[in-house]
This record gives C-alpha cells, structure tokens and sequence, in this order.
C-alpha cells in the first residue's frame, strides 16, 4: 500500500520559529502542567463511575500507505459516554471548583467523592457554573454539574449546531445562544457571570483567571498517560489538532516533562479558517483570528489562544500545521472505510486534524522532510471526538454513525 491510495490532499507545514528543544520544562511549566497535579487527576477521575481507558488502535495499512513504521489512533470516542476526551476537563474543573467552595465554607479539604454525598449535593445547589463552547466542553461542564447537583447555564455561539445545543441541554444545563463566535461567547459568558455571580469553567485562560483553565487541562493529561501506558514504544511524532492550545498543551507539557530534549517530534494541526496558534507563532506573539471562524471542525473554531497553553506551546511545538475542511471530512471518511484490515473509527470532524495533516504531508516532500517523517517513524493521533453532531457526520460521512459503529463492532469480533 502506498500514498497513492490515500485522498489527495494538501497542507501548509512551518517549522516552529521559536522552538527550543534544549529548553528544560522548568517550575514555571510544571505548576500549569506537573506530575503532582496529573496524580491527584487520576486518583479522583478514575474513582467515577463508568471510568475506563479508551482504546488505542493501531493502523498497520494506514502506516504503510504513509510510508512509516507505525500508526496509533488514541480513540476518545467513548468516555464516559459523552462522546469525547472533554469529559476529563469540564467535568473535573467542575468538581475541583466545587470542593474549592465547599471546603472553604466548610473549613476542611474535600475530594471529588465527597461531592456525592447527600449534604454536599445539597450545597451544591446553590452554586451556579457557566461556561461557553463550541460543544463538547459545554456538555462536559453540565454532566458534571448534574453528576454533582450543581446549577449550570452555557453559552454557545451563533453556528453551534442544533444537535449540539441539544446535547448540552439534555444533561439539564440552561443554553444561551448568543450572536458572534465563540470568543464573543466567552466574553458573554464571563459578563454575565460577574452579574450573576456564577463561576466561569472556562478552558481557555486569560490574565487573572488561571486557576480553572489549569483543572481542565490537568484532567485531559489522564488520556495522555494512558496512551503511554498502552503504547509498546514511545512515538516519534505526534500530531495533535487546537483549538485555545489546551489539549495540545497537555500532550506537550506531558512528554516535555518527561522526555526532555528527546520527547517525540511535536506537530500542531489547526483549521485554515482558525488557525491563531499558527498566527501566534508566526508573530512571536499571541495573534488573535477575528471573523466568522466559520469551520466545519466546531471544536477548533477558537480565535484567541489560551495563555496557559501558550506558556507550554510556544517553544514546546517543533512545527504547525494548517488544514482545510475538506481535509478533514476525508480523513473521517478514510477512517470510517479503512484501508485493509485496520480498525473502522468513528470519528468527529475535530478529531481528525491529525490525521488529515499527517495524510497531506506524506504526500508532500518538502513536508515529509520538514517533519522528520521517514520508514522509521511511529506516529500517534488523539481522536479527540466520535460523532457528537451525528446529523452532520452523516452528511459528510455519507453514512450514520450507528452504520459505521456496527461495522467496527463487526470487524472487531
């Protein structure tokens, strides 16, 4: 198999300019994104109920057709039922914002499993978090107020998806659809919260709000080690899609503090219509994108980078690289119909910016040599998302999430 019968496709590569890989992860780093702060993640997360590790996929054909020696596909698909790897941020940000509150009107220090308890949930009801999304964070933030009693309002921006609204709704959150993008929804967001007094959890930062940015991406770490925990070597590149930065900072951060200068080759995946890590980069400076944002991957449609993320990203990335829609609704469509004997996936247009970079570049030389991709490299994808709009899956899919979902489960066995 050979690139020849991959979807043609194009993608802008840079090399990062200002990226050191001789520069230690330091104290500054390890207080957005430490050791300590992951443990005390994965003690509490892994205490709740319905928690697994995702799987891990390997794709021998797709490493073939891409001239390497080995794919990975992290499918977060199926945690915690909310359909993507967001439930270890919101949530967990919801809960540790709890037990901040309580513990302090309580005069003692409380864990995520206190919050369970009939007092606690009680209190709980009183508190009011807020937040706004492109969808998957939203639905993240008000499972865990629900799963902790907590009141919820989140708001979303003009092109949310209905199915989308829909699903946050579910889950008993009030959702507030507000004119604009989805940076004009975080600014909506946070004025109506100091009115109101309600509690931002916000996976983005900003100067003078930190604290909760830090939960969120803290609890998105758990998947990284569990990836590492699954692999049987470490990768030599990784290919990871943003948004604000906040999970590609995770996946930096985590293989910075550990690896050093020889952590795998680090390559941040952005759409071309929201592209403000590359911008940032290309800048030396935080860049925001203004406009519409308008692009298909919802979850990446983010003008303004996380200051937090950017602490990490800027000289942790080795290069960016920016997609088009249409690369992504091929990468979900080479993933839904497998080359060969590889696993059927379902997956989200967010998550497959990876995926769709990687496609492009091994067509490209110049691309190739500017990654490093050669016949030895091991590749890993964090498949950040199933289909959390299925309406939309389908229409650019051209078939249900149901169908792909029971062809996998019949590959499988």
């Amino acid at each position: 198999m050979t690139s020849a019968s991959l979807p043609a496709l194009t993608v802008e590569c840079f090399a990062n300019p200002a990226a050191n890989r001789m520069t230690p992860y330091g104290a500054r780093r390890t207080d957005i994104l430490g050791a300590d702060a992951l443990a005390l993640a994965q003690r509490e997360l892994s205490q709740w109920q319905g928690y697994a590790p995702t799987p891990l996929h390997s794709l021998p054909a797709l490493a073939r057709a891409l001239g390497v020696a080995s794919v990975h596909y992290k499918d977060e698909g199926g945690r915690f039922g909310l359909g993507s790897f967001k439930a270890l941020g919101g949530a967990y940000a919801v809960a540790r914002l709890l037990c901040r509150e309580l513990g302090r009107k309580l005069g003692r220090a409380l864990g995520t499993q206190d919050l369970l308890r009939p007092e606690m949930r009680a209190l709980c009801q009183n508190i009011t978090v807020t937040c706004a999304t492109d969808g998957n964070h939203g639905r993240s933030v008000a499972w865990g107020a629900q799963r902790f009693g907590c009141q919820c309002v989140i708001y979303i921006h003009a092109t949310v998806s209905e199915g989308r609204k829909e699903a946050i709704a579910q889950y008993g959150a009030q959702v507030v659809r507000t004119s604009g993008n989805y940076d004009d929804a975080v600014r909506q967001a946070d004025a109506d919260a100091q009115v109101h007094g309600r509690f931002v959890i916000s996976d983005t930062s900003y100067p003078g709000y930190m604290d909760v940015p830090r939960d969120v991406m803290q609890g998105y770490q758990l998947m990284v080690e569990e990836a590492a925990a699954q692999l049987q070597e470490r990768p030599t590149h990784i290919f990871v899609q943003a948004g604000v930065g906040g999970l590609a900072a995770a996946v930096c951060g985590y293989f910075w503090e550990r690896d050093g200068g020889d952590r795998p080759f680090y390559v941040v995946v952005e759409p071309d219509k929201a592209d403000c890590l590359a911008q940032s980069a290309k800048a030396g400076a935080l860049t925001a994108v203004t406009g519409d944002i308008d692009t298909l991957m919802a979850g990446l449609a983010c003008g303004e980078v996380s200051h937090l993320a950017w602490e990490i990203l800027e000289k942790g990335t080795d290069a960016f690289c920016v997609i088009s829609d249409s690369a992504a609704v091929q990468a979900m469509r080479l993933l839904a119909h497998p080359l060969e004997a590889d696993p059927v996936i379902v997956a989200g247009e967010s998550a497959v910016a990876g995926v769709a970079a990687a496609l492009a570049a091994s067509q490209s030389d110049t691309a190739r040599a500017l990654l490093g991709l050669n016949a030895g490299s091991r590749i890993l994808f964090f498949g950040s998302e199933a289909a959390t709009d299925p309406v939309l899956y389908a229409e650019l899919v051209g078939e249900t999430a149901q169908a792909v979902a029971a062809r996998a489960d019949k590959v499988a066995a």
